[in-house]
């Protein structure tokens, strides 16, 4: 099915975009299992990696790997989150949703702006739930709240691009389940080999190298001094960085695929 052409003006835009965005974020009040995933998950990772390794790792004292560890459980529930971007729109390609929406006299990127819009909504609600979950299990944040709302700000930033390269994979691939596991897949080398669960100091030269320069690695390093104390600049720099490439990479990707998908 074709798409309908036409000029849509920025006030039909902004309109068609929240019509749509209030569409996406029904599906996910009503999807317990996705709400599960950007929320549940990450509180077991941490249980698991404070109460089971977080001994041998921090030699026996949890409290502070708490403190170390629990800004990069707030980096790991953006990726998390993130991945059901490329999900949901696979879903609706699949199911026809896609071409119904684009067979509407509505502006060609309200689909996608308005499934990012909603997924934002759904990586903040992760974030607030594992902020409070850190703080109940002993997490203090050692800044002020302007430096712990910029650490929020940060992690929205990191999950705004990822949601983009999600959803190129939503629409680059031809299965739900597919999209799934390569969204599982690229992620865990992002995850494991960075400084989210231990200091890179830890690791062997070759994977420290990857490591410096993960943007997972910047992005926990940016979030952690602020909320805890330290030099922010120079992991902000590279974390921004790379932020800005993956959004300038794949936002154009994401809507060329869009156009041409069938």
């Amino acid at each position: 099915m074709r798409e309908v052409s036409g000029r849509v003006g920025p006030r039909a835009t902004l309109r068609h975009t929240g019509a749509i965005a209030r569409r996406n974020l029904l599906q996910v009040v009503n999807d317990r299992g996705a709400i599960l995933d950007a929320t549940l998950m990450p509180m077991i990772f941490t249980l698991i990696f404070v109460y089971v390794f977080g001994g041998a790792i921090a030699n026996g004292d949890q409290s502070d790997y708490k403190q170390y560890l629990l800004p990069g459980i707030m980096v790991q529930t953006v990726s998390f989150a993130s991945r059901l971007t490329g999900v949901t729109l696979n879903v609706d390609a699949s199911k026809g949703v896609m071409d119904r929406l684009r067979a509407l006299p509505i502006a060609r990127s309200a689909v996608l702006s308005a499934r990012i819009s909603a997924d934002m909504c759904r990586v903040l609600l992760g974030q607030l739930v594992m902020f409070v979950f850190a703080l109940v299990i002993g997490f203090r944040v050692q800044t002020d709240p302007l430096a712990a709302l910029a650490a929020f700000g940060v992690l929205l930033a990191y999950g705004f691009a990822l949601c983009w390269i999600s959803a190129f994979i939503g629409l680059a691939l031809k299965s739900p389940e597919t999209v799934q596991s390569i969204g599982f897949i690229w992620t865990i080398p992002l995850q494991f080999g960075s400084s989210m669960f231990v200091p890179l100091d830890t690791m062997p030269g070759w994977l420290r190298a990857f490591a410096q320069v993960n943007p997972t690695t910047l992005v926990t390093d940016t979030c952690r001094n602020l909320f805890l104390g330290g030099p922010v600049a120079p992991s902000a720099l590279g974390a921004f960085l790379w932020i800005g490439g993956m959004l300038l990479v794949f936002v154009p990707l994401s809507v060329w695929k869009y156009r041409r998908y069938a």
